[in-house]
């Protein structure tokens, strides 16, 4: 543990003191929160903010955790992760250490925009949901966080990483639940949306508000988290850098 400490601790210091990639990581959710949830008119709901909140949510999470292996990016390309991979404490600790930091910067960014959300008028968020939705948050957020990491051992540089991220991150969010129910959906974009991981996790916080609770929808997503994570440990304890 004081490995995996060690190399949060050190991403989370890296992290803050750039202010500006701090702020920057929220202008994207608080702009869809802002400018769709308040001024999309919709028929299906009676408040699209109530609706897309946990969308948003999940979208802060989403964004902050494909990202999660930019740092590692980052560690390759200035030598340091053979410097890591070296050091005799085990090499899931680095994985570990990753996975730590980007689940908690993406649980901090997405108190932001939930207590944003709330001053616009969001209605959803009861004591007991909000616990919920971080823990909805947490399980998915790991199963990003291992993906994305694992995915950085075998991307070159930065550059080819952010259009990787490209590549998956809005495809994921554009076929997820998180715009719109299934029910008005096209068929075709229904049956893709209802196997999408995004789904799962917003519907599983959506459903909290509206029982029955989802709890196949979280349970699925620790299955894939423990899943990706025992995947990622195998594949940092093969590479070479």
């Amino acid at each position: 543990m004081n490995a995996v400490l060690a190399y949060f601790l050190r991403d989370m210091r890296r992290w803050l003191r750039g202010r500006f990639n701090v702020w920057s990581a929220l202008v994207m959710p608080a702009a869809w929160l802002i400018f769709v949830g308040l001024a999309l008119p919709t028929r299906f709901t009676e408040s699209y903010l109530d609706f897309i909140a946990p969308g948003i949510l999940v979208l802060t999470m989403l964004s902050a955790g494909m990202q999660g292996g930019s740092s590692l990016i980052f560690d390759k390309i200035l030598g340091f992760l053979n410097k890591f991979l070296a050091l005799p404490s085990p090499r899931e600790a680095i994985l570990f250490g990753k996975i730590l930091f980007t689940t908690v910067r993406g649980l901090l960014q997405a108190t932001v925009i939930m207590l944003l959300a709330i001053l616009l008028g969001a209605t959803i968020f009861s004591p007991a949901m909000v616990g919920f939705a971080y823990l909805v948050l947490l399980v998915f957020g790991i199963l990003l966080s291992a993906f994305s990491t694992a995915l950085a051992l075998y991307v070159e540089d930065h550059d080819g990483y952010a259009a990787v991220n490209a590549l998956l991150s809005m495809p994921l969010f554009f076929t997820s639940s998180a715009l719109m129910p299934y029910d008005v959906m096209p068929s075709w974009l229904a049956a893709i949306a209802r196997y999408n991981p995004v789904s799962w996790a917003i519907d599983a916080i959506r459903s909290f508000a509206a029982p029955p609770v989802l709890w196949a929808s979280l349970a699925g997503l620790g299955l894939l988290a423990l899943a990706m994570v025992a995947g990622s440990s195998y594949l940092f304890r093969r590479v070479t850098v």
